[in-house]
Order: C-alpha cells, then sequence, then structure tokens
C-alpha cells in the first residue's frame, strides 16, 4: 500500500518507477515541490513521482497538486531529479495545474533568499511574488511580435541634476550603478519624466527595467511619462512595451502583465510593491519611487520591503535607481557606505525651482498677538488670499473627518463612550456625537467628571477645515481630496481652494500658487521611529506641486516642530535631515544604524525563543504591548509582550538563520505562535 505522505529528504536513496498502478516516467522521475504551506518546519521541498502521462510537461516553475497530509495541495516543481533521497514508497502527482513556468529560477532564488532574510517561508513570500493563475489568460493565443528598435539615451529630464545624465549613460552601457536621488519640485521637473528617461536608458541598452512606486496613483503618472517619451504599452503579440503589475488591475489583468514579463513578452513593468519580484527579462535598471512610503513595506508575513528587494536584485549588470522629494534613512546609510552616488541638484538650482519656504512658529506670530493662538494665523490668511489671485491654492491637514476627538467643554476632559470607554468623535456640525472603537452613538452624552453635556473640538479634521474656509472665501470653488471623499488626482489651473490630507494631494495642472501646510506639531508628533523623517516626507510631497519662488510660490508650514525638523523643511535639505538622524541612530543602535528584529506574541513564547537563540545579541524587553485576553487563569502570563533583538549588521545573516531554526523547531512542537518582524521600518 501506497503511502499518502511525501517524502523527506536525507533518507538513504532510492528509485521507484510504480506507485499504485501509475506508470512513471522514464526520464527523470521525481519531482522535487515546495508546497503551500506556513509553517516553517514544512519550508522545504517534498519529493513525489511523476507519472507518465505527465512527463513531457512538468518541468521547473509549474504548478501542481498534490497530496499532502491526507489534503490535496497547491504546490511548485522546482527541480526534477533522477533518484530521491527517501527510503519509503513516493506518492505521484495528483495533477499538474498548468504547464505555464510561472517560477523560473530566478524568481526561485530571490524567493528563497528573501524568505531567508526575513526569517519566512518560502510559501509565504511566493504568495507575494506569482499572482494567482487565471486559466482564461493563459488560454489566450498572442502571436510573436518583432524586436522594437532600441531608443536614442535621452537626458534632458536630469540636466538639471548633477551626475544624472552620466547615470544614464552607465545604464546604457550595460553597467550597474546604484544612486540615491532627490528629485526636484514637479513643477520643475515631473520625477515620473526622470523615471521615464531611466528606463529609456536601459532599454537603449537592450535590457529591461522595474519601476516600483507606492500606490495606483504613481502607477498612472509613471506610465503616461513612458508614453511621453516614447515606450508604447505592450499589447499581446507586440515584443517590448510596458505593463502595470497591479492588484488592483484585476485578477486578469495582473495575470496577463505577469505573464507577458515571465515570457519576456513586456520588458518594463511599472507596479506597486509586489512588482518588486517581477520577473523582467535581462533586467538592467531597477527603480523605486519614494522609498520612504510606509506602502512599500508590506504588512503580510514576512514583512519585506520594496527598496531593499530591488537592492537584492541589483548588482551584476542591474543598476538600482531610489528616488524620493525626501531621503530615507536607509538611503542615506547606502551613501554613507558609499554602495550608492547621491544624485542631487545644487543649491543654487534648489532655490531657483523650489518655491520659498516658511515656517510659522510661535515665536514668528508673536507679533500677532491673542491671534497668534488661531489654528489659522492672519498670516496664513493671507497667503491663501494673496494666492487666490494667481491660481489654486492647497491645504494640506493631517487629520480626515470632522472633529476626530471632542472634550468637555467646560473641564476639558476626553470624551469618551459609556460602552466601551472609546473616543467620541462628531461626523459634522450637526451630527450626534458617535464612538469611533464601535461606532455607538452618545446622544445623551454626560461628562463624568463635572457632569457637564456642552462638548469642544480638541482635533479639528479636513472636513471642518474645509467648511471653514468656504466660509472664509465665498464663491470660491472648493475641493476636497481624501480618503473619505475621494481622493483627486489632479485640479483645474483657475482660482480654487484644494484641501486635502496628507498623502492625498493632487497635482494642479499648471502648479499651485501657494500652499498652506497645517497642524505640523500633530504630523511631526506622531508615534513612531521614522516620525520625524515621515513628517517631513509629506510637507516636502505637498510643497513640490507649488510654483517655484521665481513664479511666486510659496509654501508655509504652520506649528511648533523641532528645530532640525524645521531647518531641514525652510531649507529644503532632507539629506541633511537623514544624516542627522542616522548617526543619533548610530548612538543607540537603532535601524538602519544596526540590525533589528522585533519578536511579538505571549510573554513565555517570546522568552523562549529569546533564549533559544545561539547567536550573541542585545535583548531589550519583553515589554507588555497591550492587555491580557479576557477569562485566561494567568493574565500576566497570556498577556502580550515585544521583545527587540539588535545586532550589529556583520552578525546579521547568522542571527536570522539561527532565528529560524529556533523556529522550525517551535513549529514542528507546535508549540506557541510568535511573530517575528526582521529589519521593521517602525517599532511602534
Amino acid at each position: 500500500m501506497d503511502l499518502e505522505q511525501p517524502a523527506l529528504p536525507g533518507m538513504p536513496r532510492t528509485r521507484r518507477r510504480r506507485a499504485a498502478g501509475v506508470q512513471v516516467a522514464d526520464e527523470l522521475p521525481v519531482a522535487r515541490v515546495l508546497v503551500d504551506r506556513p509553517q516553517p518546519h514544512l519550508d522545504r521541498p517534498f519529493d513525489y513521482l511523476v507519472p507518465a502521462e505527465l512527463a513531457d510537461r512538468v518541468r521547473a516553475g509549474v504548478r501542481v497538486k498534490v497530496r499532502f497530509a491526507g489534503q490535496d495541495v497547491d504546490g511548485w516543481v522546482v527541480d526534477r531529479v533522477a533518484e530521491s533521497e527517501h527510503a519509503g514508497r513516493l506518492t505521484p502527482l495528483r495533477r499538474l495545474v498548468s504547464a505555464e513556468v510561472v517560477l523560473p529560477t530566478e524568481t526561485l532564488d530571490l524567493v528563497t533568499a528573501v524568505a531567508r532574510r526575513w526569517a519566512g517561508t518560502v510559501a509565504d513570500v511566493l504568495r507575494l511574488a506569482v499572482p494567482p493563475r487565471h486559466a482564461a489568460v493563459e488560454r489566450e493565443e498572442w502571436p510573436d511580435g518583432s524586436v522594437p528598435p532600441r531608443p536614442d539615451v535621452q537626458d534632458s529630464a536630469w540636466q538639471r541634476t548633477p551626475g544624472g545624465p552620466a547615470f544614464l549613460r552607465r545604464v546604457a552601457a550595460g553597467e550597474a550603478p546604484w544612486a540615491v536621488w532627490q528629485a526636484l519640485p514637479w513643477t520643475v521637473e515631473p520625477w515620473a519624466d526622470q523615471v521615464a528617461q531611466a528606463v529609456g536608458a536601459a532599454r537603449a541598452g537592450g535590457r529591461g527595467a522595474l519601476v516600483v512606486v507606492p500606490s495606483g496613483a504613481e502607477v498612472d503618472l509613471a506610465v503616461d511619462a513612458l508614453e511621453r517619451h516614447g515606450v508604447a504599452p505592450w499589447r499581446p503579440g507586440s515584443a517590448g512595451g510596458w505593463v502595470r503589475l497591479v492588484a488592483d488591475e484585476g485578477p486578469a489583468a495582473r495575470y496577463r502583465a505577469f505573464l507577458a514579463a515571465v515570457r519576456g513578452a513586456a520588458d518594463v513593468v511599472v507596479g506597486t510593491r509586489a512588482a518588486a519580484f517581477a520577473p523582467v527579462a535581462r533586467l538592467g535598471l531597477a527603480v523605486c519611487w519614494d522609498d520612504a512610503d510606509p506602502l512599500h513595506e508590506e504588512p503580510r508575513a514576512p514583512y519585506p520591503h520594496a527598496r531593499e528587494v530591488l537592492a537584492m536584485r541589483a548588482g551584476e549588470g542591474t543598476a538600482l535607481l531610489v528616488g524620493g522629494y525626501s531621503r530615507s534613512v536607509a538611503a542615506q546609510r547606502w551613501v554613507e557606505l558609499d554602495r550608492a552616488r547621491p544624485l542631487v541638484a545644487d543649491r543654487t538650482e534648489l532655490r531657483r525651482s523650489t518655491p520659498r519656504p516658511v515656517h510659522l512658529d510661535r515665536a514668528e506670530l508673536a507679533r500677532e498677538g491673542p491671534a497668534a493662538a488661531a489654528r489659522l494665523p492672519s498670516a496664513a490668511w493671507r497667503t491663501i488670499r494673496d494666492g487666490l489671485e494667481h491660481g489654486p491654492v492647497l491645504v494640506q491637514v493631517p487629520r480626515a473627518g470632522y472633529l476626530p476627538a471632542v472634550a468637555c467643554a467646560r473641564c476639558r476632559t476626553v470624551a469618551r463612550c459609556a460602552t466601551c470607554g472609546g473616543p467620541l468623535r462628531l461626523a459634522g456640525s450637526h451630527a450626534l456625537p458617535a464612538c469611533g472603537w464601535c461606532g455607538g452613538l452618545a446622544g445623551a452624552w454626560r461628562c463624568g467628571e463635572c457632569g457637564h453635556t456642552g462638548l469642544r473640538s480638541i482635533a479639528v479634521g479636513a472636513a471642518r477645515t474645509a467648511e471653514e474656509l468656504g466660509r472664509a472665501f465665498p464663491g470660491v470653488a472648493l475641493r476636497r481630496s481624501s480618503a473619505e471623499h475621494g481622493v483627486l488626482r489632479s485640479v483645474p489651473a483657475g482660482r480654487s481652494l484644494v484641501v486635502a490630507t496628507t498623502g492625498a494631494e493632487p497635482i494642479a495642472e499648471s502648479g499651485y500658487a501657494a500652499a498652506v501646510l497645517l497642524d505640523a506639531q500633530v504630523t511631526a508628533s506622531r508615534p513612531g521611529l521614522d516620525a520625524d523623517q515621515a513628517a517631513l516626507r509629506h510637507w516636502l510631497a505637498a510643497a513640490a506641486l507649488v510654483r517655484p519662488s521665481s513664479e511666486g510660490g510659496v509654501a508655509v508650514l504652520i506649528g511648533d516642530v523641532p528645530a532640525p525638523l524645521a531647518g531641514a523643511f525652510v531649507r529644503w535639505d532632507p539629506a541633511g535631515l537623514a544624516e542627522r538622524v542616522l548617526a543619533e541612530r548610530a548612538g543607540v543602535q537603532l535601524p538602519p544604524a544596526a540590525h533589528l528584529v522585533v519578536l511579538e506574541g505571549e510573554r513565555a513564547a517570546v522568552q523562549a525563543v529569546a533564549d533559544g537563540l545561539h547567536v550573541r545579541t542585545t535583548v531589550r524587553g519583553p515589554i507588555p504591548t497591550g492587555p491580557a485576553p479576557d477569562g485566561v487563569l494567568d493574565p500576566e502570563r497570556s498577556r502580550p509582550v515585544r521583545a527587540l533583538l539588535q545586532t550589529p549588521w556583520p552578525q546579521a545573516a547568522a542571527l536570522v538563520a539561527d532565528l529560524g531554526a529556533v523556529l522550525v523547531t517551535r513549529s514542528a512542537a507546535r508549540e506557541g505562535i510568535v511573530r517575528v518582524r526582521v529589519e521593521p521600518t517602525d517599532v511602534g
């Protein structure tokens, strides 16, 4: 009787020709299969027999169905061999799902390296790298296309950036330089045009390109620029061109784009974070735009970052371009290690290209007397009024909603829900208070401290800001852009007020005449290791949409923030702030100056993982991160905790390998689950 379990490596060699009456392939009868199971102790290939009728179609990289632990599960064939290392009888493949090779060797190597670096499993990373199959797309017939002519290298969009044209020439010549690029404002030189010309340089050298951006809005900008610079969209039957690899496109369009890349039909892929794994043939250039955006970090295990995945792909024959209006601390570390060259315009060009940055804090507003305490001081009103004479004005607000937090009007105690204790908020001027946690209405709310029933705002959102500005500037077109009301992609050049939350600022056709960035202290004081960096990134991204100072453009930052952060905004010097932050983190061994691993789970499980490590590391914690579950006998033992493992970079790989071995042992023993985050961008 045949065993219903797959073969395990490590046993004496043997060779089987039959299994339960199934005729086995004469040549290379054993397929090594990665099964789609997330448990760490199952993260290795298993051996199966190849039925004779599938012998011509089963090859490395195809999808199959196999019998595993009494169930039919998905798997990927990674190799075919003549003999198995298993002493028992092998189970045959259940069926071939598709003869399409969706996991080429290069992608498998990358996926394996990512899984090892972030202490994950290959199966988890494969879900990110290979989209779900769409059978109808595989059945489509694509006629063969002619090879497109190589374009000439264009560098007009890079003339203002010293070193930019030289970088493009090296890419076109087949070299693999790394560059950290600080883009000029959109109104002077759209970043998408610079990316398109860099892609053109790679194609001029007969190689492909991969562009990874944070969201679909940036994908649209990038592909529009590619078309403006002569890179056509790929169509079935054409050879060369760009494809979009975005989950929001739908399963059919996404899988079609993936097949175009894996078959070598499309030579340019533009997409969001999962596109970092796209199998571009002859990859010559990898681009990561706005690498400090948190959307580049995968929210599912093992939490890889797109910038780092692209860096793993770059090297021999592949150039890397990481850019943004600001500079991440991780990119700054590359610069200081001389792994990448900075591409930054000189100070004269920056002053000519950027709007006039102004920071208004309490000291600057002191001469206005009591009006200085207003959320919109008179200087901001004047900026908006004067800007509206010349075009649209952008108002950036860090909070969404109407009044996202309210308090007792008499004693200033924060208003909370009587049911769950969550904070109350108002969705409109005539709305009843509602809980931000459970959603329950609190129409008969009464303060638990003083018994008063009146409420006052302690936080103002974008909706309330738009209402106030609409009353202050009657007759002016008012537009809102946020996740709540819909994100605008662009606004016309006419006179209008645009109120947008951070990250939702639309592009103005002729640039904004002015920008007012409200509540700077809110943006800068949000919890997290990268709070300063994130705040500057949001401010510069909004200011980059404003006309240059030579055309009267001005960007006003309102609120009290730390002096180094305000100085970086006023000087338009994100590299200086990144250098300062990196030096500070080196002193306390925080990432990216040092390697960091975060362990989260029950105290006993986290402590057991930390105690099981053999590589020397500094353990911080564990510390509680939340309340214990209800009804447990031992609340202290069940309370979730977090521990940090700090390690110098030379020992990082050894620590992660050691950690992976501990997780495999715990998984096999079915011990408590511990969430592991390697190289997290934030620890908040």
